[in-house]
């Protein structure tokens, strides 16, 4: 249905640039991933460089399905033109080359019908759109009568998703309709985003440069990292459900995985505020499995059917599997501090200082005392700290001791140094009296706690391996069959090294 609307490529670049240049280059490249493109006329900064884009299209006629649009300030584009322009820079379009106008509704509004535009759009076929930066409108159906009444041969809806049930809302518009493409936007949008085709959307975006609407993934990601073209019925969906979540690799990971292992697998990253906004996703948007991070490890654990002996005694889960609508939890923090730090320290009768008494904390106590360690633990809030002590029958280090003290090693269990408070530290130089630091922050991989301890001469462990460690369990619990460690690690490191080029690390 989708295909012999907009032909067999339904990933649609988006070609938005303020030169005619650029437009081109963009052009040029996202033509190597698909043969569909939108072309966002509205970004170019001038009328000139408008027409001096066209006239290049004209000249080059790619053989792509080209969708132009030039969209006005009111509907969240750019043009300030008046409508005359508007519809002349449509016409040329349609003239030179493009199959498809979108025109949004607050233009479309008017003049009312298709038959206005067909008149001078070169038999080009129309998009009436309605887009909502704001939030999900509660009379969707309304709007999509009124889009249809207007005659066009597409609709498209984009909103702004404030809620992971608006996003299940926009694409339910993509199942009961034909000829619509579903947009939701927003990062709480994103995994919809991604799952829109599969949920019969005409069309799924992915920026060719800047994002134009919030939570729109790049071309790469989109066709690459998440092969949105190529998920359907029988595609497991896995997750990642936290807040923060836009800067985990963990997708990267796991999707890595089933593509090494050509597994019919993928994997999203859920931003979730409320944990009973995403449970009611489970079942319409078919998840087999997900991670937790922070803040829900300890949250998640009143909504578990079942859970692993030892997750329910460490008291955080960062791993459930989904099996007949049920939820089962475990805990792989546990596998990769062990293996983690026992490369770097002989545990039994080492004294171990972690700092942080959260899910994660959790997680390294129990995995340090299994391991004949002493635990002492450290936290901004006295009770939180003193109940994980009694847990796993260790004590508490209060912050003042701390330069006085010496521990075999330093464990980091907080989210400071993570993105976005990457130049931070949660301990101070002198309170790093020890012989190892270990992060298990692993983006970006050398964090600021990890650079002072450098510098006082300490060995340092990164939260890489064991976000490695943890992430291959995770893979393996939900698909019974041995992880690709190598390209999963190859994957994840490329990526770093990547983010620490672009900061401007050496």
């Amino acid at each position: 249905m989708g295909e012999s609307l907009f032909g067999r490529h339904r990933i649609c670049a988006v070609i938005a640039a303020p030169t005619a240049k650029e437009m081109a280059r963009q052009l040029r490249r996202a033509l190597r991933f698909t043969r569909t493109v939108e072309l966002r006329l509205d970004y170019l900064r001038s009328n000139l460089e408008r027409g001096y884009f066209l006239g290049w299209l004209d000249l080059q006629r790619p053989r792509a399905t080209m969708i132009a649009t030039c969209r006005v300030r009111e509907a969240g584009g750019r043009f300030t033109g008046g409508l005359a322009a508007q519809s002349v820079f449509l016409a040329v379009a349609a003239a030179v080359g493009c199959r498809w106008c979108d025109i949004e509704m607050e233009t479309a509004a008017r003049f009312g019908t298709s038959k206005h535009w067909k008149r001078f759009l070169n038999r080009a076929r129309v998009v009436f759109s309605c887009h909502d930066f704001r939030g999900t409108p509660g009379n969707l159906a309304a709007i999509v009568r009124r889009l249809e009444r207007w005659g066009g041969d597409a609709i498209k809806i984009a909103t702004q998703c404030n809620s992971i049930a608006d996003s299940l809302r926009v694409l339910a518009l993509a199942r009961s309709k034909r000829r619509v493409v579903a947009v939701p936007m927003g990062e709480m949008g994103l995994p919809a985003r991604v799952l829109a085709l599969r949920e019969g959307s005409a069309l799924a975006y992915g920026a060719a440069g800047e994002a134009t609407a919030p939570g729109q993934l790049t071309l790469e990601e989109m066709k690459n990292l998440y092969r949105a073209d190529k998920v359907d019925r029988r595609t497991r969906v896995y997750g990642v459900i936290g807040n923060p979540v836009g800067h985990s690799l963990s997708p990267l990971l796991h999707n890595s995985g089933f593509q090494a292992r050509r597994m019919n697998a993928v994997y999203l990253p859920f931003l979730v505020r409320d944990v009973r906004d995403f449970l009611a996703a489970i079942a319409p948007l078919g998840i087999a499995g997900f991670s937790v991070t922070l803040p829900h490890k300890q949250r998640i654990l009143k909504y578990l059917h079942d859970c692993d002996p030892l997750a329910r005694r460490i008291g955080a889960v960062n791993t459930v599997v989904v099996r007949g609508g049920k939820l089962y939890g475990y805990n792989t923090d546990y596998v990769g501090v062990l293996r983690a730090l026992e490369q770097h320290v002989r545990l039994r009768g080492s004294r171990v200082l972690i700092y942080g008494a959260g899910g994660a904390a959790r997680a390294v106590a129990f995995a340090l005392a299994q391991g004949g360690a002493m635990v002492c633990v450290s936290a901004r809030r006295l009770e939180k700290a003193r109940a994980l002590a009694r847990a796993v029958g260790g004590e508490v280090a209060q912050r003042a001791r701390l330069r006085r003290e010496f521990f075999d090693a330093i464990v980091n269990a907080t989210p400071v140094g993570m993105h976005p408070l990457a130049a931070e530290s949660p301990l101070e130089p002198t309170e790093l009296n020890c012989r190892v630091v270990m992060d298990l922050i692993y983006c970006p991989m050398k964090t600021r706690l990890l650079e002072l301890a450098e510098r006082r001469g300490i060995e340092t462990i990164s939260g890489v391996q064991m976000f490695l460690a943890q992430g291959t369990a995770q893979w393996e619990i939900w698909t019974g069959v041995r992880a690709p460690e190598a390209a999963m690690r190859r994957a994840v490191l490329a990526a770093l090294r990547r983010e620490e080029v672009l900061e401007g690390k050496p």
